[in-house]
């Protein structure tokens, strides 16, 4: 199967089209096969869903499924299975002396193996002490599970990290063991949604034009169905 790009004209954003065998899908959705991560859901649980016993649909969703899965994700600010077994290390530019604060991008927090800082780009990082960890009773961090945001501390009051490139660095796992309910049943229909050509009344060609198009980011340009997003505004987290 060959693939060819063309580019939409007419918009603020960087879109492409996808060519897939008669079939136009913007590749604001299909936009990221090449960036990696776990699918949200699998060809085989696809096809179960749809009851789809041949394999003539098999190219398309290989496609298709890859690049859904990474436009949730973006959409969404957050990866839901890629680190639940992996760490996954962050770093954190600190622009101020006031900054005490930082949030993480994976949710939901499973464990935090390490929080450390340093004081400039020459200096080594200092690992910080979580509540009770040495048991002396003191700590210099506290997590706050609810907003996945780590806030640094000295004993019982609020303290600020360094400044500076990266003075924070954490390693940590999140997310979920396997893409939950409701939102495979969202994949699933999204899918669906591609596959079989539903979005051809929200993509103007003519006019290069995507129905809920935005001006900001290009995660908040991802256009998905209405009834899609509803789900998927659930799991987004808001930076």
């Amino acid at each position: 199967m060959v693939l060819t790009q063309y580019k939409l004209l007419n918009t603020n954003l960087t879109n492409r089209l996808i060519w897939l065998e008669g079939s136009l899908i913007p590749s604001l959705i299909i936009m990221a096969v090449s960036q990696g991560g776990t699918n949200l859901i699998t060809l085989a649980q696809y096809k179960d869903f749809a009851g789809l016993n041949g394999v003539s649909e098999d190219a398309k969703l290989n496609v298709i499924i890859p690049s859904v899965s990474q436009a949730v994700k973006t959409y969404c600010g957050t990866s839901f299975v890629d680190f639940y077994s992996s760490a996954k290390t962050e770093f954190f530019d600190i622009k101020d002396n006031h900054t005490n604060a930082v949030m993480l991008d994976e949710s939901p927090i499973v464990s935090i193996t390490s929080v450390q800082e340093r004081d400039g780009q020459a200096s080594a990082y200092v690992t910080l002490i979580s509540e009770n960890s040495d048991g002396s009773g003191k700590y210099e961090y506290t997590v706050d599970e609810e907003t996945d945001t780590i806030f640094r501390t000295e004993d019982t009051t609020d303290k600020a990290f360094p400044k500076g490139r990266k003075a924070v660095k954490v390693v940590y796992r999140a997310g979920y063991a396997s893409t939950p309910g409701d939102l495979k049943l969202a994949l699933f229909d999204l899918v669906k949604y591609y596959l079989k050509d539903e979005r051809k009344e929200r993509l103007s060609i003519s006019g290069a034009q995507i129905s809920n198009q935005v001006t900001t980011s290009l995660r908040e340009n991802i256009g998905f169905p209405d009834h899609i997003k509803r789900i998927l505004d659930f799991y987004k987290l808001y930076k």
